[in-house]
Order: C-alpha cells, then sequence, then structure tokens
C-alpha cells in the first residue's frame, strides 16, 4: 500500500506558505503544517489554513522554535500515527515547483523502499556564497558514502519512506536544525536505502526569508560532517562491497 502525505516545516514564512498549501491542496493530497514555533503573525496564517480545511490539513505547533530537523521529525511522527507509508517534505518558503510533487509521488510509489531526492537546478536568484557552501557539503557527502548517488544532500524537497525513518530515529539522534537534511540522507543510505534523485527547478524569491543561523548553523554542519566521517570510517568495508556490488 502507497498512502502519501505532505509535510511543511513552517518557521516565519507567512508571505509565502499560503500559496505552496494551495498548490499542495489543488492535487488532493493530506497536508501536515508544522509551526516550529512562528511569530503570531505567520501562527495566524497557519490558523486560517487549518480551520479552512479541517480534513486537509493538520496543524501541529511547537511552542518555541525547535529548528527544522525537529519540525520535519514531528510532522513524519504523526504521520506515521496516523497510518501513512510515506512523507513529501517541501519547504515553506515558495522556493520549490509544487507542480513537480506528482513526478516524486510517481517515483514513491514505484520504489517505495527508495528515498526520492530533489536535485536542485538552480536560476539566477541562488546566492553564490551558498551555492558554493553547498557544493562543499556535497564533496563530504560523497566522501561519507563512498558514493556518487546522492547529487543533492540539501535540497528539502524529497519523498521518504516513513518505516525507515523511525527505525533511524528510534536509535540515533538526528540533527535538528539544518543539519538535518544531510545526515538523515547519508544515514539511510548507510542502512542500505537507494537513493533516486530527481533534478528539479529551485528559485529563491526576492521576498524570501532565510533563517539560517551562519555561527550555529555553521557549527552545527561541520560537527556533523565530522561525526559522519568517523562513522564512515569502520562502515568502510560495508561501502566498499556494496560499491563493487553495484559495478
Amino acid at each position: 500500500m502507497f498512502n502519501p502525505c505532505v509535510v511543511i516545516p513552517v518557521y516565519n514564512h507567512e508571505h509565502a506558505v499560503d500559496a505552496v498549501v494551495r498548490a499542495i491542496l489543488e492535487q488532493n493530497l493530506s497536508c501536515i503544517l508544522v509551526d516550529d514555533g512562528s511569530s503570531r503573525k505567520c501562527a495566524l496564517v497557519l490558523d486560517a489554513l487549518a480551520s479552512g480545511t479541517p480534513d486537509r490539513i493538520t496543524l501541529i505547533r511547537h511552542p518555541i522554535n525547535q529548528g527544522k530537523g525537529r519540525a520535519v521529525l514531528s510532522g513524519i511522527q504523526y504521520a506515521a500515527q496516523s497510518g501513512y507509508t510515506h512523507v513529501l517534505q517541501i519547504d515553506a518558503d515558495g522556493q520549490h515547483r509544487a507542480s513537480d510533487i506528482p513526478r516524486f509521488l510517481q517515483l514513491a510509489a514505484a520504489h517505495p523502499r527508495a528515498l526520492i531526492v530533489g536535485c536542485a537546478e538552480y536560476d539566477a536568484t541562488v546566492p553564490w556564497l551558498r551555492f558554493c557552501a553547498r557544493y562543499l557539503t556535497h564533496i563530504w557527502v560523497w566522501i561519507n558514502t563512498l558514493s556518487l548517488q546522492i547529487t543533492d544532500s540539501m535540497c528539502g524537497f524529497r519523498v521518504y519512506p516513513i518505516r525507515a525513518v523511525m527505525a533511524l530515529e528510534q536509535r540515533q539522534k538526528l540533527g535538528e536544525r539544518m543539519n538535518f537534511d544531510t545526515e538523515v540522507l547519508v544515514r539511510l543510505y548507510w542502512d542500505g536505502l537507494e537513493i533516486i534523485s530527481v533534478p528539479t527547478p529551485v528559485s529563491y524569491p526576492t521576498s524570501g526569508v532565510s533563517h539560517f543561523r551562519v555561527l550555529l548553523d555553521n557549527f552545527l554542519i561541520s560537527r556533523m560532517h565530522t561525526t559522519l566521517f568517523f562513522g564512515m570510517l569502520w562502515r568502510l568495508p560495508m561501502l566498499i562491497a556494496r560499491k563493487r556490488k553495484a559495478r
């Protein structure tokens, strides 16, 4: 059985989240909004969305901001309890193309044990420094998996098989902020999941709001890469065997 829903982590994206949610509802999908300690202004927008379509939208609230990763995990845990098999994660800021959702879900239905991950195709709006920093993270991911299968480890547009994420989360504390997207991919790859990359346009709206905290998030990401590298070392035999088998 393939029973997907959409999870959107939200933190002060009141200007964009309405359009994202409406695009999802047009595709007859259920949506879990996770308000990660947003301002009152954003909270009111989310209240209006949830009350307007209560049969299709579930609103979960964190009283204080806990980070994107924690918000996604809260949504996945609720989806698991509600009987869904897969979660499509999409960001609330409007940078992803919601019209690509059917393509992602078709692949997930055809490969229910795989992780479907967006591979960003940037336009001229992408900040150059952010682009370079993302590429550096991709290099570390290729080292820590001994594979090029993960072509974009930071795109927040993806489909998770819920059972695999819940099994990982029960035995491994995952990053709760901007380090989550990359760490969960590497660890699920280590668990043997196939990663299927899907090219998808990504833009950075001029009215967009970035919640990347330069000092904190760079520290957390650097610590994550270090932890994953040492985790890769004792998995070397398994990773090399997997690489040889794939040839």
